[in-house]
């Protein structure tokens, strides 16, 4: 998460939730979305550490490699046995495993605290109008977790709904700390601001890459996700509840964050009746994009996965 400049408008408050959403976006029995209140500080360079297990629904996901683990992405857990990311940081010829209730990933080669393997089950294909539409997938893990205070689902919106332009969220992840930087060791967060569809899509923004199925957020030329973050959540806080309404996707070639260019997310309310479709019933790596096998390009999603020069998959 890159970032230098002017400090940011300020953050919403964390609260803790009431009970509600779960899997099924907002309308479960289960609890969702408590936060124990970050430290914001007065300006964000390459985002800052997060309060230990502040964002207790971020998980890492990571690849064997040379005998131990490398993280490649984030994600969010949505339910005991479900993990929800993008679609772009899989590839069938990697084993998987997700990580939870972490802040800290260094010397993640060793077991980690709520490691839980991924199901090695064919995925689930979710036919794509785009290229870059649909970066989605839901992981269904081989056991169930147990939550704890370190380890809790997150709340989902209800289907369809958008935020308006300029809503302040929270991107966090282990990616990039600058362009072409380190991975971070210590989870980071950064508050971006919601950018509309509206404005997102003009010309000199993202132009027609962007579709109704995508949020943007950020775009000041200061403060983005990186390559490392893609999968996590954008969290959001409504209502006095925090919900995650996008998964980080894609940026742009000439830097993360590069002015007009923000980040761009899945919009996770776009998918809502897919994800309670698919979650319930399938002991699967569900993966909702356009079915192509992605490169990849060492221990992060992606870079090569470009689509115009402009843009690339975090």
């Amino acid at each position: 998460m890159p970032g230098t400049g002017a400090p940011p408008p300020a953050a919403l408050p964390h609260l803790r939730s009431h009970p509600r959403g779960g899997v099924r976006g907002g309308q479960g029995a289960s609890g969702c979305g408590p936060a124990v209140p970050p430290q914001l500080g007065a300006r964000v360079v390459g985002g800052e550490d997060a309060v230990a297990h502040s964002w207790p629904w971020q998980i890492s996901l990571q690849y064997s490699r040379n005998g131990g683990w490398s993280h490649t992405c984030g994600g969010t857990l949505i339910a005991p046995s479900w993990v929800l990311t993008a679609a772009h940081c899989f590839s069938s010829s990697l084993t998987y495993r997700v990580v939870l209730g972490e802040h800290d990933l260094t010397g993640a080669v060793a077991p980690c605290r709520g490691g839980g393997g991924v199901s090695p089950v064919p995925p689930i294909p979710l036919h794509a109008a785009s290229p870059c539409s649909n970066d989605i997938a839901l992981i269904k893990l081989t056991q169930p977790v147990q939550e704890s205070a370190s380890i809790q689902a997150a709340c989902l919106p209800p289907s369809g709904l958008e935020l308006p332009n300029n809503y302040p969220c929270e991107v966090t992840g282990w990616g990039r700390l600058w362009t072409n930087g380190p991975l971070a060791d210590v989870l980071q967060q950064a508050l971006l601001p919601v950018v509309d569809y509206s404005t997102c899509s003009q010309a000199d923004w993202w132009g027609g890459l962007v579709r109704t199925s995508m949020v943007c957020a950020g775009g000041d030329g200061v403060v983005s996700g990186c390559n490392g973050d893609s999968g996590g959540p954008l969290s959001c806080q409504r209502d006095g509840l925090w919900e995650v309404h996008g998964i980080v996707s894609f940026g742009s070639s000439w830097g993360c964050n590069t002015y007009k260019k923000p980040t761009v997310f899945t919009r996770v309310s776009a998918y809502i009746d897919w994800i309670n479709e698919v979650g319930p019933s399938h002991l699967a790596v569900a993966r909702a994009w356009h079915g192509r096998e992605t490169e990849r390009s060492g221990p992060l999603c992606p870079k090569s996965n470009v689509y115009n020069r402009s843009s690339f998959k975090y």
